[in-house]
C-alpha cells in the first residue's frame, strides 16, 4: 500500500515491498504508476532501470523475503529514489573481476543518475540516488496544480474522506475543482465545453513540446 503526501513542497511516496524476484516487477510497476500520477515529465525510463537494479540488489545481497521499502521524492528539478532495507552492510561498486556479479547494479545506477550514495539508518541502510529532471513548464504546472488542490482541500470544499489515501483524496479534489470551474464558466455566460476543449488543446501542445 503506497503512503503518499507532501512535505515542504515535495511530492513523496513510500512503497513497502518484500525482497523477491516477483516483487521487483510489482514494485517497478507501482512506482511507474505513481510517477505517472505525478505527471513526471522526464527520466521515467531511467527511474525504472534504477528501481529494478536497487530492488534486485536487496534480493541478491540482503536476502529473499526481506522487508524493504522504496521511497520516491520529487522536488523541483530532481527525482530522489531511496531503497531501505534492514542490513547494515554497505554495498560497494567494485571495479575488479566480480563486476558482472556484484558490481553491475551500482555501476549502472551511477551511470544513470546525477549522484548516489549509501547511509546507515536506525534499522539498516538506505541506498539513494538522484535523477535530474527537466525544469520545463510541465513540471511547474504539476507542482502548481498540487498546491492548488491542497489549498482547495484545506477550505473544506471536498467530500468526507475518512480512511482514504492521499492520492484518492487528491484525485477527488481535482474532479470537484474542475466541476467547480465549469460552473464558474457557465455562470459567466461561457460554454463549459469550449473551455474544456481549449484546456485540452493547451495540454496536448505542451505535452508534445516536452
Amino acid at each position: 500500500m503506497p503512503i503518499s503526501g507532501t512535505t515542504d513542497g515535495r511530492l513523496r511516496c513510500v512503497l513497502p515491498f518484500k525482497a523477491a524476484p516477483v516483487e521487483v516487477r510489482l514494485l517497478r510497476n507501482a512506482a511507474m504508476r505513481q510517477l505517472t500520477r505525478w505527471g513526471m515529465p522526464t527520466a521515467v525510463d531511467e527511474a525504472e532501470v534504477v528501481i529494478t537494479e536497487l530492488a534486485t540488489n536487496v534480493v541478491k545481497h540482503v536476502g529473499d523475503g526481506t522487508a524493504a521499502a522504496l521511497v520516491l521524492e520529487w522536488r523541483s528539478g530532481r527525482l530522489r529514489l531511496e531503497v531501505h532495507d534492514r542490513s547494515p552492510v554497505l554495498p560497494v561498486a567494485r571495479k575488479t573481476g566480480c563486476y558482472d556479479e556484484c558490481g553491475r547494479g551500482l555501476h549502472l545506477v551511477a551511470s544513470l543518475t546525477a549522484d548516489w550514495g549509501v547511509r546507515l539508518t536506525a534499522v539498516g541502510k538506505a541506498v539513494w540516488c538522484e535523477v535530474p529532471l527537466s525544469s520545463g513548464a510541465a513540471c511547474c504546472r504539476v507542482e502548481r496544480a498540487v498546491g492548488a488542490l491542497e489549498a482547495y482541500q484545506s477550505t473544506g470544499g471536498t467530500l468526507e474522506r475518512q480512511g482514504r489515501s492521499w492520492e484518492t483524496s487528491l484525485e477527488e479534489s481535482a474532479v470537484e475543482l474542475i466541476a467547480g470551474l465549469l460552473h464558474w464558466t457557465a455562470a459567466r455566460g461561457h460554454d463549459p465545453d469550449d473551455f474544456l476543449d481549449r484546456a485540452q488543446t493547451c495540454y496536448e501542445a505542451e505535452a508534445d513540446a516536452a
